[in-house]
């Protein structure tokens, strides 16, 4: 799966970031695009010191724990 592109919403451990991806639809009756926004557990196995409102790149992989199934790849610049 390709890279996605999201904000850290909160830190939890050195190893759990809790990022919000956001998303732009387009509402089916009324053809106005919303914004959708979906949390997401990540794992952050390298260590990278992160903080709120950082912009990260996230991948899936396999499940780490019942909630964590993405992983940070890297800090955008």
């Amino acid at each position: 799966m390709s890279q996605i592109v999201a904000t850290v919403a909160f830190v939890k451990d050195a190893k759990t970031v809790r990022v919000a991806v956001e998303t732009l639809i387009e509402h089916p009756l009324y053809k106005k695009r919303v914004k959708r926004v979906t949390k997401l557990l990540c794992h952050n196995e390298q260590g990278i010191e992160l903080a709120e409102g950082d912009k990260v790149f996230i991948k899936q992989c396999k499940p780490v724990s019942k909630n964590k199934s993405f992983a940070i790849v890297a800090k955008s610049a």
